[in-house]
């Protein structure tokens, strides 16, 4: 039996759950799911709120209880078959009576990629497949980004002037952007793991990295130095509020170090210093999507690394100058024009005085 005009009713709304988690389930990916009874009426609903506790389809299944028994289970993805911090959820699945169970999409983590369909259909469940799942990519692409390619899905940020600085000659920066944009920017940290600059960034603006609040607990701020060559009182040091990790090289000398560990701050020592090997690091870690902050060497690096799959960046009405201004990206090394296209993205979108354009990266698929 194909999918019908309710099926997709329901996966939206198990697809809404869903995203009421962003920010807060990794490693894992964001799951919602809706239970009918037998009649059709909704009985049960619930969603993954973090890593460790019960999945979206256990919380709605034993919210519905026996009614769930010969109803429908709608899910974002693929319930898991294997033991992990938690029972599988195939096993609740067929404890629960359903007969039906409609799924977005396949789970590409090897410890599922199908296995767990394959067992609710052969324990006869009527299973359809696909139904909002272009949506259900979407909402986990940094999910589906670490768990097919090894490392965090990326995404580059910065605030420039109309004419293309993002600080004037001098240095100065703050503010380009107006309030409306620097709270959307707060909200993008909250749903993202780890907030990524260099050093150039550390000793230029003192930045804080943080959510101002709106994730708890904040994201990891990560800095990125070869040679540790940091300031002694920088905001980032005080991990009260907020994890600081600072990556570097193994030439690091010892005294920068050392400073570091009196500090309290965690390090990272990276045999090839640069985003993809970070990444790598951060994806072990159970990472799911990064947010670049940082400055136009770095980002350049970043970019043709692969360490970037979506843009952001905010346009401020304001003209700077200045040849010696500094800009958002150092050398790509393009030969010609074309190279620079990317995909289209959610386009333009008002923030105050200021626009914001997200765009993807040419090639980030799943």
């Amino acid at each position: 039996m194909s999918a019908s005009g309710p099926d997709r009713h329901w996966m939206g709304r198990a697809l809404r759950l869903a995203a009421l988690a962003a920010g807060h389930t990794s490693p894992n990916p964001l799951v919602g799911a809706v239970v009918l009874n037998a009649a059709g009426e909704l009985v049960g609903e619930g969603y993954h709120r973090r890593a460790g506790e019960a999945h979206a389809e256990a919380l709605a299944l034993a919210r519905a209880g026996a009614e769930a028994r010969g109803g429908c289970l709608y899910v974002t993805l693929e319930p898991c078959c294997h033991q992990g911090r938690t029972p599988p959820c195939s096993e609740a699945v067929l404890a629960s009576g359903v007969r039906r169970l409609v799924v977005a999409m396949a789970d590409p983590d090897p410890r599922v990629a199908g296995q767990g369909l394959a067992r609710l259909r052969q324990a006869g469940l009527e299973v359809i497949e696909g139904v909002g799942a272009a949506e259900a990519r979407r909402q986990n692409s940094a999910f589906l980004h670490r768990v097919t390619k090894g490392r965090p899905e990326g995404i580059l940020k910065w605030a420039m002037s109309l004419d293309g600085r993002t600080a004037l000659a001098n240095g100065a920066s703050q503010w380009i952007s107006g309030p409306e944009a620097r709270a959307w920017v707060h909200r993008l940290r909250a749903r993202c793991d780890a907030v990524i600059v260099g050093g150039g960034t550390v000793r230029a603006d003192n930045p804080l990295l943080t959510s101002r609040g709106q994730r708890s607990p904040e994201p990891l701020r990560l800095v990125l130095s070869r040679q540790l060559e940091l300031p002694a009182n920088a905001q980032l040091w005080d991990t009260s509020g907020a994890p600081t990790l600072v990556a570097h090289g193994p030439g690091a000398p010892g005294e920068a170090r050392a400073r570091l560990d009196q500090l309290g701050v965690e390090r990272l020592e990276l045999d090839h210093c640069g985003p993809l090997a970070l990444l790598e690091a951060l994806a072990a870690r159970g990472c799911n999507r990064v947010l670049w902050e940082c400055g136009p060497e770095l980002a350049a690096t970043a970019l043709g690394q692969g360490c970037v799959q979506q843009l952001a960046a905010v346009i401020a009405p304001k003209l700077l100058g200045g040849l010696a201004a500094r800009t958002p990206l150092g050398d790509l090394g393009l030969l010609a024009v074309p190279e620079a296209c990317l995909q289209s993205g959610e386009g333009l979108q008002q923030l105050g005085p200021d626009l914001l354009w997200q765009l993807e990266i040419n090639g980030n698929n799943y």
